[in-house]
């Protein structure tokens, strides 16, 4: 067995075993509380430039299979478990993940107290790490300490499509979305295509005129990995669209939307990424367990003339933001996470946009959001009441 370290930027060593290729990684050290869904997951274009740290003790027993996979590579810079199955049980699997890994070249460990990384990182927030197989202690930690933080990234450019693809539903059609791509997983087309919508996927740098020449029903903006602020250009695309056409954005798309409108993002400590995050809709108080993948969320008090210290604030599930005015007119909160206050959805009122942070399309699951894809259809008509 190869031995494997993980040094993370502030000196913290895990030791372990190589479970895939040799070589060194370094990333921001997230972890994932998913139990299951652990393709999904390292094949999310939201993972690039991110070391994943499962916490469920046990990764790998149903194998992988293709039609799993969200992207067409890996995107995590790495992969940390407790325990990885050398063997896989499931008609489905059509391989073990340790080959996966190795396909896809990618240094992965196991037998890291994964119990212990969780907890540094909850204490002293994400943080970049070095990975490595058969390598220094002390060079590792120089890698560690000199990777850059994910503030400031824009790993959107690494990910987004090269070229124009319409992906064209199977269902009776009823309309024709146009799709930023800023890290699309594979599943949220196959959510859109499921209710009848041709998806045409456009590159991140696509300008407004060129969306607006197709005739779309709709935009889509999805997830996608990094800092939202740095993406100045399709920020400024996003802006000429609004109003002009229905806009729906999920996870990185709800930021753009966000920063769209005029307010500012912030870091979370440690992010939300795992199958079992409660939403609470702002309109009738009723929860949904969510699949969320983000380290970043949007401060609607930025809007305000607030010191900027308040604007970094995470609030609280009793102390909603009220509508508020923006160059694109009222805008409201519609979802708030429970577990730390922050914002996971807003709608216009004057225009026809509205944005989730969390990911409806699961991939993997739960399924409780779903639903939101049938207000998307409801807006496309004109008769959503969600976003009236």
């Amino acid at each position: 067995m190869r031995q494997g370290l993980l040094v993370t930027a502030d000196g913290a060593v895990f030791r372990g075993r190589s479970v895939a290729v040799g070589g060194i990684r370094t990333g921001e050290a997230v972890f994932n509380t998913s139990m299951t869904g652990y393709q999904e997951i390292i094949t999310d274009p939201s993972y690039a430039g991110q070391v994943v740290v499962f916490t469920a003790p046990h990764v790998g027993n149903y194998g992988v299979t293709a039609f799993d996979s969200q992207s067409t590579k890996v995107h995590a810079r790495s992969l940390i478990t407790r325990s990885m199955s050398p063997i896989a049980s499931s008609w489905r699997s059509e391989q073990p993940l340790a080959d996966y890994l190795v396909h896809h070249d990618v240094v992965a460990l196991t037998d890291i107290d994964t119990r212990r990384l969780t907890r540094h990182i909850r204490e002293h927030g994400s943080m970049p790490v070095a990975v490595g197989v058969d390598i220094d202690e002390a060079e590792l930690a120089v890698l560690a300490a000199s990777a850059p933080t994910m503030k400031g990234q824009d790993l959107v450019s690494a990910v987004t499509t090269d070229v124009q693809l319409l992906v064209e539903t199977d269902q009776p059609r009823i309309g024709h979305v146009v799709a930023y791509d800023f890290g699309i997983k594979t599943d949220m087309v196959r959510s859109m295509n499921a209710l009848g919508l041709d998806v045409t996927v456009v590159p991140a740098s696509t300008e407004s005129e060129d969306v607006m020449a197709m005739q779309p029903d709709a935009v889509f903006l999805s997830n996608g990995p990094g800092d939202p602020e740095p993406l100045v250009g399709p920020i400024a695309e996003i802006k000429l669209l609004l109003g002009s056409v229905p806009v729906f954005g999920i996870c990185l798309g709800h930021q753009i939307l966000g920063l769209a409108l005029g307010a500012r993002t912030f870091k979370l400590a440690f992010g939300h990424h795992g199958g079992n995050h409660p939403v609470q809709r702002v309109v009738d108080g009723s929860v949904e367990i969510t699949s969320q993948n983000h380290g970043f969320a949007i401060d609607l008090s930025s809007i305000t003339d607030r010191p900027l210290e308040e604007q970094q604030r995470v609030g609280t599930v009793d102390q909603p933001v009220a509508p508020f005015e923006t160059p694109f007119g009222a805008v409201s909160e519609t979802h708030r996470n429970l577990n730390d206050g922050t914002n996971e959805g807003i709608r216009c009122h004057d225009i026809t946009a509205f944005s989730v942070q969390y990911h409806p399309e699961a991939a993997p699951g739960p399924n409780d959001a779903s639903t939101i894809f049938d207000d998307f259809i409801d807006v496309m008509r004109g008769s959503s009441a969600e976003t009236k």
